[in-house]
């Protein structure tokens, strides 16, 4: 997709993101900075930062920027990014910039940026507008500028999580908790005393340079340590995170990895038992799971088009209770329509007390009922070119079709989402069957070797 001329190669769909500093220096985060806050006509904005070794300087500049316009800054220093979100709601901020690159390679970073109520700005909801500002500014300073006040935020948020369970009727699970060496491990570790669970921690120290690799827990290879220490330790649970902790990755008591559909399903009919009768908002590429757990627990279910700004600008019209996507983005109408990556193991471990059953038999009959390809990408020469060849091949047998997403094809025992990257000449393809795994695998064969011949 060719970028806007008018906005620098590092802004994209729903946030800047680009290699350092090549396509993101120390300059054009201060223009960043200044154009937002002229933007926004901002007064007090927060910024939060990853643990990357470019962040520090990066935030600083971004910093220098919103202040020279003329407004406060709040800086929370090393966050998740839903600590920048849970600031700007939870404090009436005018906006919350998060620096932040969360599974990236190592030499790349970017920012994430909200307005008041951490409603997330994006390409036509001021993005490009605040890129465009940022080529194209006057960098003359406000006649007053603004300051910068440090704040530790860390404490109001720990007690928003904690005050979203029933802790004392938790049962006592051991969780191994895979912080990638992102910013994970220290807000697990200071919501720990607070809730009667053993953590055993993994990689825990946020550290830049990534020793074990990025945190990035949807690459199956990213896998094994979190598996292999849940069956050495005898846990409960395992959890992996990525950088910023917006994406929370689930393994049952055996080590076994839980595809993201599965707990979209689980999370909804959570959530329904709280708010019965509520609109659960998901998205299209694996839908028939989805639209029958939230059907079963007396819910209504939404399709929507991936991607966060879409998916929260649903909700909040809808005023739905929960959002899920099959990536591991879970958002929460108790968090401002906000994703959190925090939210969801807690929900799951209430899910686990009140049904007394371990995270396997929780999602068996779904896997069962619904075995699914899981989202698998290939880099193609022609996208369009495959994209029409598969469409030509099973539309006519179809019994539905929808281009919420790409293309939705319900071939009756089986349905498939095929869609291209918004950022790369990348196919995703999701295929799920109704209880026939052996069917799920032969159209999934079928359908990439349409795409690769």
């Amino acid at each position: 997709m060719a970028h806007h001329p008018a906005k620098p190669a590092c802004f994209k769909a729903y946030d800047v993101r680009g290699r350092v500093p090549g396509e993101l220096d120390a300059d054009l985060a201060y223009r960043i900075g200044l154009a937002t806050a002229r933007y926004l006509k901002a007064r007090l904005v927060c910024v939060g930062r990853d643990c990357r070794l470019s962040s520090p300087e990066l935030a600083s500049s971004l910093s220098r920027g919103l202040t020279d316009a003329g407004c406060d800054v709040l800086d929370i220093g090393q966050c998740g990014t839903e600590m920048v979100y849970h600031a700007t709601f939870a404090r009436g901020l005018d906006g919350g910039i998060m620096v932040t690159a969360s599974h990236n390679p190592m030499d790349h970073n970017g920012m994430k940026l909200v307005r008041d109520g951490a409603r997330p700005i994006s390409g036509d909801s001021g993005l490009d507008d605040i890129g465009a500002g940022a080529i194209d500014c006057d960098l003359t300073p406000a006649a007053t500028r603004g300051t910068v006040t440090q704040a530790n935020t860390l404490p109001e948020y720990i007690d928003f999580l904690a005050g979203q369970v029933d802790a004392a009727a938790l049962r006592p699970l051991r969780i191994v908790a895979n912080g990638g060496n992102g910013c994970a491990g220290p807000i697990v570790a200071a919501l720990a005393p607070r809730l009667p669970v053993e953590i055993i921690p993994l990689f825990e120290q946020p550290d830049g340079t990534f020793p074990n690799g990025i945190p990035n827990p949807l690459l199956p290879e990213n896998r094994g340590a979190t598996a292999e220490a849940v069956r050495r330790h005898g846990a409960d649970l395992g959890l992996a995170w990525d950088g910023d902790f917006d994406r929370c990755f689930f393994f049952d008591e055996t080590g076994a990895f839980i595809e993201g559909y599965y707990l979209v399903g689980l999370l909804a009919a959570a959530a329904l038992r709280r708010r019965p009768g509520g609109r659960i908002v998901h998205d299209p590429r694996l839908t028939w799971n989805t639209v029958e757990m939230v059907e079963r627990a007396g819910g209504v279910p939404l399709m929507n088009k991936t991607g966060h700004a879409f998916m929260k600008e649903r909700m909040r019209a809808e005023d739905a209770v929960y959002g899920g996507e099959m990536s591991a983005h879970h958002y929460f109408r108790e968090f401002a329509y906000c994703d959190s990556g925090m939210l969801p193991w807690l929900r799951v471990v209430e899910e686990m007390t009140a049904t007394g059953k371990p995270l396997s038999a929780l999602v068996s009959a779904m896997q069962a009922a619904y075995p699914a390809s899981g989202e698998i990408n290939r880099r193609l020469q022609d996208p369009d070119l495959a994209m029409h060849r598969v469409e030509e091949r099973y539309r006519p047998d179809a019994v539905a079709m929808d281009r919420v997403d790409g293309l939705s094809l319900d071939m009756g025992a089986w349905r498939f989402n095929l869609r291209q990257s918004n950022t790369e000449p990348v196919i995703r393809l999701n295929v799920e069957s109704r209880g026939d795994q052996a069917l799920m695998e032969q159209k999934t064969r079928e359908i990439l070797a349409l795409l690769d011949n």
